[in-house]
């Protein structure tokens, strides 16, 4: 395989992206913007960052869009090989430390969440937010994001950071899609313009200042 050397590209391309992902008191929220950028331009106003692996797991990425696609397919494969061996799904741990040793071979080593770094560094925790428009979804999750949240409340609140993150990423934007992973596996919710948020909010500030 040729590598591209950085000395040779006339410009450096800028990407970024808007990921999160939280635990609540109904399950596991996962949502994402769907723009696709390479420096100041949009590759693609409609691509998928979450992607479904078996029935109680879905994955989201942030990085080269390539890359993500190409792991993705892998970690898909590797999955379903496991599930034909043994009959039963690999568990969502299984599943990061699997990624974790794809991304780093030689690196040693319920609902949960789990980030997998590129270096294969395994995190757990409750609330994770990745990529250049993270900051401002942070911003909202910090101030929202309670275990008591209904379901309704969880997923507005996932909305509501993803859509103030496109406001102020211009890396991220478009669309917002949107899961909600429980003990009876996950569901996908409608995608959703983000256009139609910001007027929304519009109209919200317009009312108030009346």
């Amino acid at each position: 395989m040729c590598r591209l050397d950085p000395r040779d590209v006339p410009f450096p391309l800028a990407h970024g992206t808007t990921t999160l992902g939280f635990i609540f008191q109904g399950g596991v929220i996962a949502a994402a913007d769907s723009r696709a950028s390479a420096g100041g331009l949009v590759a693609c106003p409609a691509v998928r960052k979450i992607t479904p692996i078996h029935s109680h797991l879905v994955v989201t990425s942030s990085g080269s869009g390539a890359d993500c696609m190409l792991w993705e397919r892998i970690l898909t494969r590797e999955i379903r090989l496991y599930q034909l061996r043994h009959r039963r799904l690999l568990s969502i741990r299984g599943t990061a430390k699997l990624l974790s040793f794809m991304l780093h071979p030689f690196k040693g080593t319920d609902v949960c969440l789990i980030y997998v770094c590129s270096d294969g560094a395994q995190l757990q925790g409750n609330t994770f937010s990745v990529g250049s428009g993270s900051p401002y979804a942070y911003g909202v999750l910090d101030a929202g994001l309670k275990w008591s949240l209904s379901t309704e409340e969880a997923v507005s609140l996932a909305r509501e950071a993803v859509f103030r993150a496109t406001h102020r990423d211009a890396y991220s934007g478009n669309n917002v899609d949107l899961f909600h992973i429980t003990a009876q596996g996950w569901s996908q919710r409608e995608r959703e313009d983000l256009k139609m948020e910001y007027y929304r909010d519009r109209e919200r500030r317009e009312k108030r200042k009346c």
